[in-house]
């Protein structure tokens, strides 16, 4: 596989998480895909398709910068900014929901995938979730 083709995989996966398109996800991630970021630790596909899809509706309006981006050999790095509306729920777990507030979040943050066969085998995604909080919380 192409260089482009596994920087075309990682963007669009970016993407689908944050849009909560669970659907589109067998095409970018392995069955047995391992993955953490500070609000989420999934351990196969249908894990982290069951953390995106609870997020379908929290966010809208999503638009994706990619600062930077670069595959080599199994590995890829993508910096990227994104802004999105909170527009929905968003659920943090059983007990606690955050209800929007309608205002554009943005958030900076950098994804490390592992990629087997073309698909996303493992990924660690860094960003600062107690700043996304806060820009939620806000009034």
């Amino acid at each position: 596989m192409a260089e482009s083709d596994r920087q075309s995989v990682l963007r669009r996966a970016v993407e689908a998480c944050a849009l909560g398109q669970a659907d589109v996800l067998p095409e970018l991630f392995t069955k047995n895909v391992s993955g953490w970021s500070p609000n989420m630790l999934v351990s196969s596909l249908e894990e982290l398709s069951e953390e995106v899809g609870e997020r379908e509706a929290a966010f809208s309006d999503v638009t994706l910068e990619v600062d930077a981006l670069d595959v080599f050999g199994n590995k890829g790095v993508m910096e990227y900014r994104m802004t999105a509306v909170f527009s929905g729920q968003f659920v943090v777990d059983d007990e606690h929901v955050v209800e929007p507030n309608g205002r554009e979040l943005m958030i900076g943050g950098a994804l490390v995938a592992e990629f087997t066969d073309g698909k996303i085998s493992a990924f660690r995604n860094y960003f600062d979730d107690a700043t996304l909080m806060e820009q939620m919380l806000a009034a």
